[in-house]
């Protein structure tokens, strides 16, 4: 049986954000780290985590063949030329990070990144595999100039564990470092909301690419996090595809090519402002603030841990398994994410989505004892089970509501 070892960085992730909760509570900075964020920081990296299994191999595959058939250099795999593979994969990310702040289809991929309104290593999660496919077309370029994809994997994958510790508070301004890394500080400037911060520090390990082409900033005041624009949701579905609502709505509303051209490719300073109402509106997305207690916290985390070791497992596991396999685990990895999503929004239709989770669970499981002829029996039991014992009201009343009253705005 092959074991695919990255599936250890999962229980890793999770061990660093737990250590910086900890180190966080002793010096008294908890408040950098809010509950129903993390958790909506942390399923939008698990989808990423799930989905990038069934694509990712593709991406080695890609720098294959066009290092294969279009490389313009034979580049050696000298000591030296590691150290030029990582300025270049530097130099690519900064302009796939700044054009992704700068296009509007882009920046419906990317937007995920920066909605947190809290800055801490649970950020880091907040990728995309819509994201992750479009910075892998931009790092084809690196073997078309000619690295080895076998040196360029080795890069990216220790390009991305740095990144990962530029999101904490917990490590101050780093003297004379900050000249040449981008630093928590620095890269804490970039998902600030305040004006004057607004479109800085676009590169990832290096600063000289923001000094060259005029995009550095240094932390001054104390950020502010998040968008300029909250989108105002812990939804799972809405935090990933809001945006592109939007530029569909401006799509729609836009009058000749011009202006249909913006809606897609244009700015997303451009975008029109009183979309996102209209859509929250039609969609129901407007946030209610909670105070209190959730009395559904111990069910939820219940659930996270489930699907982080479902999700390890079918890492570690995951060329062995079959396709069936595979599609069910992720089916109902998804599907728990959106419930988490919903149990924080308090969505009322949550209960109907617990009731197609279970079915499909006891489905599967009908499969795989070749008995799935069967499945009237348990579909009719909780049909039963509904009539005289009322499970609705009773998930309700057990996992659903706040501990105090809910404040809407």
């Amino acid at each position: 049986m092959t074991v695919n070892y990255l599936a250890f960085a999962i229980p890793a992730f999770f061990i660093f954000v737990f250590i910086e909760f900890k180190i966080a509570k002793y010096q008294k900075k908890a408040k950098i780290f809010k509950y129903e964020s993390t958790v909506a920081n942390f399923s939008v990296g698990i989808a990423e985590r799930l989905l990038n299994l069934f694509i990712a191999a593709s991406f080695y595959q890609v720098y294959n063949w066009v290092y294969t058939n279009y490389a313009i250099f034979e580049i050696s795999t000298h000591w030296y030329v590691w150290i030029l593979l990582l300025l270049s994969t530097d130099f690519v990310w900064y302009w796939y990070h700044r054009l992704g702040h700068e296009i509007n289809f882009l920046w419906a991929a990317h937007i995920v990144h920066h909605q947190s309104e809290e800055f801490n290593l649970s950020a880091a999660a907040r990728i995309t595999t819509i994201q992750a496919i479009f910075r892998n077309v931009f790092w084809c370029i690196l073997p078309l100039l000619g690295f080895h994809p076998n040196m360029i994997i080795t890069i990216l994958l220790a390009h991305g564990a740095y990144s990962f510790f530029t999101h904490t508070q917990l490590v101050g301004k780093l003297g004379w470092l900050e000249n040449i890394l981008i630093t928590p500080s620095l890269h804490g400037v970039h998902h600030a909301s305040d004006e004057k911060y607004l479109d800085k520090n676009y590169g990832d390990v290096f600063v000289f690419w923001d000094k060259l082409f005029g995009t550095f900033q240094k932390e001054e005041e104390a950020p502010k996090y998040g968008l300029t624009h909250p989108i105002k949701s812990y939804s799972f579905l809405w935090q990933h595809f809001h945006y592109y609502l939007e530029i569909g709505e401006a799509y729609k509303r836009a009058n000749g090519f011009k202006a249909k051209w913006n809606a897609i490719f244009g700015s997303p300073a451009l975008m029109d402002q009183n979309i996102r109402p209209v859509l929250e509106e039609r969609y129901a997305q407007q946030k209610k603030y909670h105070q209190g207690k959730p009395r559904f916290k111990t069910y939820l985390n219940i659930q996270l841990v489930g699907i982080v070791a479902m999700l390890t497992g079918i890492t570690m596991f995951y060329n062995s398994l079959t396709l069936v396999n595979k599609v069910a685990i992720s089916t109902f990895i998804l599907l728990t994410l959106i419930n988490l999503g919903a149990l924080l929004e308090q969505r009322k239709w949550i209960y109907y989505l617990e009731c197609f989770r279970l079915i499909l669970v006891i489905g599967y499981l009908f499969y795989i004892f070749n008995i799935i002829e069967l499945m009237i029996f348990p579909v009719v039991g909780l049909i039963i089970l509904e009539r005289h014992f009322s499970l609705n009201r009773l998930y309700k009343k057990h996992f659903f509501n706040y501990q105090s009253n809910t404040i809407n705005t």
